[in-house]
């Protein structure tokens, strides 16, 4: 009877809560944050996540974190203890012992078999257009500028 079933998209309330874990990962997220997101009970949150998911909120979590921290090992020269902060763990030793589990090597030995970060540095379009864009003429009439924000060449004195 259920072969014919086609499978069901999880549900868009769980959804919320994965999305709040991808958006704010960084953040001291709770399972009763992600819960509260899907509007379940806490342990009916876990119990549903988990088996629509195949891990739990916390596993989740816990894997957006190291993904994101490999990421920073690989484009950043930041320190170990620095990802290690900006990714929302809190114990340098946790962090080394949960990293090695998941990547086979502790965040010094992956980083090292890496190139280094500058080879590959990558700089957002965003900052890139903002840091390469002429300069805007202000319209803010001061004592070095025209009428019009143009700057003006300083006058010559007489000789």
């Amino acid at each position: 009877m259920l072969e014919g079933m086609t499978q069901v998209r999880p549900a868009r309330h769980l959804m919320r809560a994965k999305d709040l874990v991808d958006a704010r990962y960084a953040e001291p997220i709770t399972v009763d944050d992600l819960a509260a997101a899907a509007g379940l009970s806490r342990a009916h949150f876990s119990r549903t996540f988990t088996a629509t998911f195949g891990e739990s909120p916390r596993a989740y979590l816990q894997t957006r974190r190291l993904e994101r921290a490999a990421s920073l090992l690989r484009h950043t020269d930041r320190l170990v203890a620095e990802i290690c902060m900006m990714v929302g763990l809190t114990s340098v030793g946790s962090f080394t012992t949960s990293f090695a589990r998941a990547y086979g090597c502790p965040p010094a030995a992956y980083r090292a078999a890496m190139p280094p970060a500058a080879v590959h540095a990558r700089i957002p379009s965003c900052i890139l257009g903002r840091d390469t864009r002429p300069r805007a003429v202000s319209r803010v009439r001061d004592s070095t500028s025209g009428e019009d924000g143009a700057i003006e060449p300083p006058v010559a004195s007489g000789p």
